[in-house]
C-alpha cells in the first residue's frame, strides 16, 4: 500500500467506461492532495447478462495511462487468475478482491493460487452476507500465497428488507474483524454501503470515528451519466468538499469504549427491526382476526380475555425483569391498535355487504 497520512484515499469511478472518461476523473482527482490511489472496475459482475460488463483489458490501459500522466497508483477489481495476470501486466499497483467473490471459497482458492510468487498488496471486500468467517477465511486464503500487504474493505452487507442504506454498514462485523486481526487496515467504501450521495459523509464519519484507516469512495467526472452506479458516484470537487467536512479525530485511548459502543448501537438497531416486523406481523393477524369475527358474527372485544391476557403479559414481564408500568403503556397501545384495525376491517366488510 502506498505510505498515507490517515485516511488513505482510493477514488475513480465505478466502471472504466472510456478512455476520456477515465483519464478526465484522473486529472480532477489527481489535484486533490488527500486522494493516493486511482479505482476503476474494468471487469463488472453483472446479476444477469446484457448489462455492462466492463471494457474489460482495454480498460487497464487507460488505468496505466492514469499512472503514467497523474503518478496516482492505481486498483482494479479481480475475479479470477486471468485477471490477476491480465492487471498484473499492465502495471496495476493494487488489486482488489469483490464482495462476490470472497462469498466462494472456491474461487477465492483459486485466487490465492494465482498470487502465489506475486508482490502486490491485496484488498479483500467482506462477502455480500454478513458472515465474518467468510470474509476471514477469504484473507487467510490470500495470506496462504504469501501476500503479507493486505487490507480488508468494508463494503456494507445485503438485507432483503428495504433499508435507508444500500447495504446496511452493520459496523459490528468489521469492528471485530479489527478485533481478530490486529493491524490489518481497514478501508471503508461509504459507496456502496449508502447507495446515494447524500448519505457519504455520514458513513464515511463513522468509519472514522470507529478508527479505519481508509476510504475508497466511487467518484466519476459526470456521475449522472455513470453505466453503473449512478446515484452513488460523486464529482471529485464533490470528493474534496466531503474530505473536507471529515473530522478525524487523534485517538486518545478511547478506541475500545467506541466500538464496544458501536457494538451495542447495532445490537439496539437489529432489535428494533426485529420489534418492527414482529408488530407489523402482529397488526396483519389482527386484520385477519376482523374478517373472521364479521365472518362469524362475534363482537371485536372479548373484555374477559383482554383482562387474563393483560395479567398474563405483566407476569412474565415481570419476570424477564420489565417495568410493569412502561409494560402496561405499550400492551395498551398495542391492543388499541389491534382493535383499530379490526374495527376498519369489519366496517368494510359491512359497506360491501
Amino acid at each position: 500500500m502506498p505510505s498515507y497520512e490517515r485516511p488513505l484515499v482510493i477514488a475513480g469511478p465505478c466502471s472504466a467506461e472510456t478512455q476520456e472518461q477515465v483519464l478526465t476523473t484522473a486529472r480532477g482527482l489527481a489535484k486533490l492532495p488527500q486522494v493516493k490511489v486511482f479505482r476503476a472496475g474494468v471487469w463488472k459482475p453483472r446479476t444477469r447478462p446484457g448489462s455492462f460488463e466492463g471494457v474489460g483489458v482495454e480498460g487497464l490501459k487507460w488505468m496505466h495511462e492514469v499512472k503514467e500522466e497523474t503518478g496516482l497508483c492505481t486498483t482494479v477489481e479481480v475475479a479470477s487468475p486471468k485477471h490477476v495476470e491480465e492487471a498484473l501486466k499492465y502495471g496495476i499497483d493494487i488489486l482488489w478482491i469483490g464482495a462476490r467473490t470472497v462469498v466462494n471459497p472456491f474461487s477465492m482458492q483459486d485466487l490465492g493460487e494465482s498470487l502465489s510468487g506475486v508482490k502486490v498488496p491485496v484488498m479483500i471486500k467482506n462477502p455480500v452476507n454478513p458472515d465474518l468467517k467468510l470474509w476471514i477465511g477469504a484473507i487467510e486464503r490470500v495470506l496462504k500465497s504469501g501476500i503479507n500487504r493486505i487490507a480488508a474493505i468494508h463494503r456494507g452487507f445485503y438485507q432483503y428488507e428495504k433499508n435507508a442504506y444500500r447495504n446496511p454498514p452493520q459496523w459490528e462485523i468489521p469492528i471485530e474483524l479489527m478485533r481478530r486481526m490486529p493491524g490489518l487496515p481497514m478501508i471503508c467504501d461509504p459507496s456502496h454501503i449508502s447507495g446515494k450521495r447524500d448519505l457519504l459523509l455520514a458513513v464515511a464519519q463513522q468509519s472514522m470515528d470507529l478508527e479505519m484507516d481508509g476510504l475508497m469512495i466511487e467518484t466519476h467526472c459526470n456521475p449522472d451519466t455513470a453505466l453503473t452506479d449512478a446515484e452513488q458516484q460523486i464529482e471529485p470537487s464533490q470528493l474534496l468538499t466531503l474530505l473536507k467536512a471529515l473530522n478525524i479525530r487523534t485517538p486518545k485511548g478511547n478506541r475500545e469504549f467506541e466500538r464496544n459502543l458501536e457494538v451495542l448501537r447495532s445490537e439496539i438497531d437489529g432489535i428494533d427491526y426485529e420489534l418492527i416486523k414482529l408488530l407489523a406481523k402482529r397488526m396483519k393477524i389482527a386484520a385477519e382476526m376482523g374478517k373472521y369475527k364479521y365472518d362469524h358474527n362475534i363482537t371485536i372485544l372479548q373484555l374477559d380475555r383482554w383482562k387474563a391476557l393483560f395479567a398474563d403479559r405483566i407476569k412474565k414481564g415481570d419476570k424477564a425483569g420489565l417495568n410493569p408500568k412502561f409494560l402496561a403503556d405499550l400492551l395498551q397501545v398495542v391492543h388499541e391498535q389491534s382493535i383499530e384495525i379490526q374495527t376498519n376491517v369489519m366496517n368494510k366488510a359491512a359497506n360491501k355487504s
